[in-house]
């Protein structure tokens, strides 16, 4: 359990902004999590060029969602690099589901 208190100059605790947490996971259940692997690690870095080839897009579309984070790249000088698990990863948020129902092809 932990607890959080503000306390004033004098060292009282005010009761009123007192937090606390308690976490019902044990030592085991937190050492089996894993992280999922950065997409950026995965693999070896490309060229939003060839990103845009893989997958079906123009450069200037894949450069436009680097830019706003919604594909995993880096800048490195003055091209941005990614890599196909990252393509892959914006690929697959792509769903059908994910896309509001505005943008959402009517055919």
């Amino acid at each position: 359990m932990i607890l959080f208190c503000m306390c004033d100059i004098a060292g009282r605790v005010d009761v009123l902004e007192c937090i606390s947490y308690y976490s019902s996971m044990t030592d085991n259940e937190t050492n089996n999590l894993q992280p999922e692997p950065d997409p950026l690690t995965v693999g070896e870095l490309i060229s939003l060029q060839d990103a845009a080839e893989y997958a079906g897009l123009s450069r200037d579309t894949l450069h436009n969602y680097a830019r706003l984070g919604r594909l995993r790249a880096k800048k490195i000088g003055w091209q941005w690099l990614t890599t196909r698990a990252a393509v892959d990863a914006y690929l697959h948020s792509r769903h059908f589901e994910n896309i509001p129902k505005k943008y959402r092809d009517r055919s």
